[in-house]
């Protein structure tokens, strides 16, 4: 079903919003994800490209919160489980702590740690960079054949499941200037950020399989604790971690939307 140019699927249940990570498209990004939540447990599942993001009109990253709970108003869904994933779930965070009586729950797949500040400014600057780099019409044509190379080698190396494996080579037409505008304005986004505005909901962190003592999985470790969640690491798992583990993700996501819900 199409609503005012956004897509939900299924006609009934606990509705679930999907947030892609950087500047990505909806459609396509979470394999498996939407027709298994359809299926079980019965949710309505929103795929839509925020602004910024996709295909979609320009936005800002700022906006993104205040865009989903206008999006969920308009929709009449609300309140969301929210599903994002590294950008997305950062968005997600930041939708929870703006907008509280939106948000059913959280499932945040190695999201960008909005409450990481020096995480961030580098992350921006990188991307910043790049975009500049990428504009350049002699560069941009390097980091796309770079960038597709080390995506295809990547590909390889997880021997993923043949509809993630395509979703992972998606990944190597990244329109580099579009994400470097999606995650423009998060060092100052992260800087005004505290954990302690953030209210109490039903959530997971899933985490990459990286050391404990790194920035990313410390900041992780206080958002699950902020949300009085629990946080989730599968071995092996990549920053892609529902493209490597889309069957714990589709596990994960179906436990959270019981639970919220289920009577009290």
């Amino acid at each position: 079903m199409e609503i005012d140019g956004v897509r939900v699927h299924g006609e009934s249940g606990q509705p679930v919003l999907l947030l892609p990570g950087g500047a990505e498209a909806c459609d396509g990004f979470f394999p498996g994800l939407v027709e298994g939540l359809v299926a079980d447990p019965g949710c309505r599942v929103i795929v839509h490209d925020r602004p910024g993001t996709g295909t979609a009109a320009d936005g800002t990253l700022a906006g993104a919160a205040d865009h989903l709970s206008t999006l969920i108003d308009r929709l009449g869904c609300g309140p969301v489980v929210v599903v994002g994933q590294s950008l997305g779930g950062a968005v997600g965070v930041l939708l929870a702590r703006d907008h509280p009586d939106q948000v059913a729950g959280l499932v945040l797949l190695d999201p960008t740690v909005i409450n990481e500040p020096r995480t961030c400014a580098v992350l921006e600057r990188m991307t910043r960079v790049l975009g500049t780099a990428a504009a350049v019409p002699g560069l941009r044509s390097v980091l796309a054949r770079l960038l597709r190379a080390s995506v295809v080698r990547s590909t390889r190396r997880q021997r993923l499941r043949p509809d993630c494996e395509a979703a992972h080579l998606r990944m190597a037409n990244l329109d580099i200037p579009m994400l470097a505008r999606a995650v423009r304005g998060i060092t100052e986004l992260s800087r005004g950020f505290r954990e302690a505005d953030l209210p109490r909901v039903p959530s997971v962190v899933v985490t990459a399989d990286r050391k404990p003592d790194t920035a990313m999985r410390r900041g992780h470790t206080r958002l699950a604790a902020a949300l009085g969640g629990e946080v989730v690491c599968w071995p092996g798992a990549t920053h892609g971690v529902h493209l490597d583990h889309p069957d714990e993700t589709l596990a994960t996501v179906r436990d959270l939307v019981t639970r919220v819900s289920s009577p009290a």
